[in-house]
């Protein structure tokens, strides 16, 4: 009997400076300039042209990431892109494009223990903030999306902190905004771990040591983005990071607080959330906005945010920032591709072999779309594609729309989709509704304003769109059957990427 157990993970880079090195080895993937940029808003302004992608207002498209190496201002270089495309989460995972849900799935069967090290690249230089000349508005060169932004932000920052009760740990990604010298403001929506472990801090009235990690590898954000019910309370993706990436997630002690940093990261920010204490978002321009998030439109500044007080910053030896740009698609590749994973855990567990495949589509900022490929193998599963929908829903409450299709459509292509909701759909059986659910408080739409059903903000009206044919009905749905030519044949150079 042939064993179709799939390989246990592991990815061709270490750290961001291997993965840069990686795109340099492909044509289109990676574009340089020394032009002087402007962090302010003109930074984002240029990405959003050459290759943000996702939801940012058009013209936008999926392209190169991009390094500036010369931020005015800054003696540090930026980065941005690294993960926006899919074709590059498969370079950096060694894996297939089609199939990166099943290969982030996979690496759970393969968790590793972080190890401890005792000296890391990322503290080969060290700033403290104890120094008078101490700033980190000047130090690092935290952009801006856009004109109307509260402040500069770090938009890849991985928060690790300690539960003071239990022990455990978590890293999350948080948006940060720079607020002083030392001092930057955290936004962590309800039901994030480390808002959690935070609130037990300010309970007690203690300061919350925590390390922010930047230029992590490529992969560690991958595993990081995880999202219960993939990864509950208490357990450290760090552990499913090392089985993503085949070799054990390494931690240093920080220099000035009491938690660990990765070893693999550009930069560092060590300090405390300050208990009691809170700042409005835009304290320091007034502009009403946070930065523009996921669903391409701009965020509302937070008027009570709690404080970081930085302690230090530590860096490599020429160390590069990374950034994103708020709704592109890097942000689609960091939320979109573990969704996609747990769902086909919860759709497997719940339903095995119907669904073959899922795809959390780029314009719901990987968080509000997905598209189910359902493979119906007799007249037992008619009906279940609705009931894999449920499934869905339930296992990911920020899905909004779950559009089914069959086996022989691509869900990665979208003229595809709309095909099969062109031929195979009629709204009168084909949409159902499932009004009153609470979704995600970002969607615009999900408002009393917008729908007066909608008691409260956040609420929303989750939809299944099923664009399947009936099984009784399978042999009128049989598309034109092309014969299968090698093209290489014809045209010696032709590829079909």
């Amino acid at each position: 009997m042939t064993d179709t157990t799939p390989p246990a993970p592991h990815a061709p880079i270490n750290d961001l400076r291997e993965g840069i090195e990686l795109l340099k080895l492909h044509d289109g993937q990676f574009v340089s300039t020394a032009v002087e940029v402007d962090p302010e808003a003109e930074l984002a302004g240029v990405y959003k042209k050459v290759g943000a992608g996702g939801t940012v207002q058009r013209p936008t498209r999926v392209g190169p990431a991009m390094l500036f190496e010369n931020v005015k201002g800054y003696a540090i270089p930026v980065i941005v892109g690294v993960l926006a495309a899919r074709k590059r989460i498969a370079m950096f995972l060694g894996a297939d494009e089609k199939y990166l849900g099943r290969h982030m799935l996979n690496a759970m069967e393969h968790a590793k223990d972080p190890v401890f090290v005792d000296e890391a690249p990322c503290q080969e230089v060290v700033h403290l903030a104890s120094d008078p000349d101490f700033d980190i508005r000047t130090l690092l060169p935290a952009p801006t999306n856009t004109p109307e932004d509260a402040g500069p932000y770090f938009c890849m920052a991985v928060l690790r902190g300690t539960d003071p009760e239990t022990g455990n740990h978590d890293v999350t990604i948080h948006r940060l905004c720079v607020q002083d010298r030392d001092e930057i403001s955290v936004f962590m929506q309800t039901g994030r771990h480390i808002g959690f472990m935070y609130e037990k801090y300010d309970a007690m009235d203690k300061p919350m040591p925590i390390t922010i990690s930047m230029g992590i590898s490529p992969v560690e954000y991958m595993a990081i983005s995880f999202e219960p019910p993939a990864t509950p309370y208490g357990f450290d993706e760090l552990e499913y990071a090392g089985g993503l990436k085949g070799t054990p997630v390494e931690l240093v002690k920080a220099k000035t607080v009491e938690e660990y940093a990765l070893a693999s990261a550009e930069i560092v920010i060590e300090g405390e959330i300050l208990p009691g204490r809170r700042v409005a978002e835009d304290q320091n321009t007034d502009t009403g906005y946070a930065m523009p998030e996921f669903p391409g439109y701009d965020g509302v500044a937070n008027p009570s945010l709690p404080i970081v007080k930085v302690k230090a910053v530590t860096t490599r030896t020429n160390p590069i920032l990374q950034t994103l740009v708020g709704p592109g698609e890097e942000h689609v590749s960091l939320a979109g591709i573990p969704t996609e994973g747990a769902l086909l855990q919860a759709l497997e567990n719940a339903l095995p072999g119907l669904v073959k495949n899922v795809y959390s589509h780029s314009s719901g900022g990987g968080k509000y779309v997905g598209i189910l490929q359902i493979h119906k193998r007799d007249h037992n599963d008619q009906g279940r594609e609705r009931q894999a929908a449920i499934v869905a829903f339930g296992a990911f409450p920020e899905m909004k729309h779950i559009i089914l299709v069959d086996d022989d459509v691509d869900i990665f292509d979208t003229d595809d989709v709309l095909w099969a909701m062109t031929t195979r759909f009629q709204a009168e059986r084909s949409v159902i509704p499932i009004p009153g659910v609470r979704c995600h408080p970002l969607d615009p739409s999900a408002d009393p304003e917008f729908l007066w059903t909608n008691f409260d903000h956040g609420i929303s009206t989750k939809v299944i769109f099923d664009c399947t044919v009936p099984w009784g009905l399978r042999d009128k749905f049989i598309r034109a059957p092309f014969l299968d030519v090698d093209v290489a044949k014809f045209l010696p150079n032709w590829t079909n990427g």
